[in-house]
Order: C-alpha cells, then sequence, then structure tokens
C-alpha cells in the first residue's frame, strides 16, 4: 500500500499537519511581519485567533498596524515555539482590514486561551470599555510552511542532508 506524499512548503494543505494545529491553538503569540509607511519590513508579536479559515488578529482601531495595512496588502506571519526541536509555522497571506463596532468575537477567544477563559472574557471586556470600535485584520493563508527539525528542516540543511 502507498503512503500519501508530505504536502510540500508553501501547500495549504500543511494547515492540516499536526504541528500547524498544535501552534494555531497555542499561548504561543504570533510574529505579524508587514512593510510600514517608509518601505521597511516591521514585525510585531500578536494575539490571534484561528478560525479555521483565517488568521484573525484585532486591537484599537487607531493602532499603527490599521493605519497602514489596506484590504489585498499582503503579510507574513509565523508562530514558532522556544525549545527544540523547533516548531514553527509561516504563513504568507492577503488581509482584509475592518473596523467594528464592539470586541470582535476573534478577539474574545484569542483572549480567553492566552488568559484562561475568565480572566480573557475580563481582559476582552476591559479594552471594550476602553474602544467602543474595533480594529480587525483577517488574514487568508496563501502559503504555508512548517519547520520541525525532525522530519523538516530550513531548506539549506534539507539540500545538505539530502
Amino acid at each position: 500500500m502507498a503512503t500519501a506524499a508530505m504536502p510540500r512548503q508553501g501547500d495549504l494543505a500543511l494547515l492540516d499537519d499536526p504541528i500547524a494545529k498544535e501552534l494555531l491553538v497555542s499561548q504561543i503569540p504570533a510574529r505579524l511581519a508587514y512593510t510600514w509607511k517608509d518601505g521597511m519590513p516591521r514585525v510585531v508579536p500578536i494575539a490571534f485567533h484561528w478560525t479555521g479559515e483565517e488568521i484573525v488578529v484585532a486591537g484599537p482601531p487607531k493602532a499603527p498596524k490599521m493605519a497602514i495595512l489596506h484590504d489585498g496588502d499582503h503579510v507574513a506571519l509565523t508562530i514558532d515555539t522556544n525549545t527544540f526541536p523547533f516548531h514553527v509555522l509561516m504563513v504568507r497571506g492577503t488581509v482584509k482590514v475592518d473596523v467594528v463596532d464592539g470586541v470582535p468575537t476573534e478577539y474574545t477567544e484569542a483572549c480567553k486561551r492566552y488568559l484562561g477563559p475568565e480572566m480573557g472574557v475580563g481582559w476582552s471586556a476591559q479594552m471594550g470599555g476602553m474602544f467602543p470600535k474595533f480594529g480587525k485584520i483577517s488574514i487568508k493563508p496563501e502559503w504555508v510552511g512548517i519547520i520541525d527539525f525532525e522530519t523538516r528542516f530550513p531548506s539549506e540543511m534539507a539540500k545538505q542532508m539530502a
């Protein structure tokens, strides 16, 4: 019986890989990379929520990322562990940017995952009291990569191991 081939780097099927699933529900902040108005790259750590189709980040509507990102812009995002063997999920995608009334459900869900149910709801409510509107950035994955230092290695390491 033939075994199914492992999805290649870039394949959206990698979102179904156990490592991707582990990282998408972890308490590890994502690192969101985008281009600032001066053309230089910027990376920010940020809480996120995986909907099963999009990675959603949210915050104050006048946050710097809300001022610079527009529908259709390309971003990169990584979620990675701190202990060896390192697990790394890399995502490149396109954003949809909205300003919504109240706290987005995805923000509350992220808060509950990071802080626990009670503290997460409390934090979300506190932020809702400070910001009657929220910025919401939905990232639609277009390219996905995984490095696990067990079966998938950075490209140059993998070339030397072949």
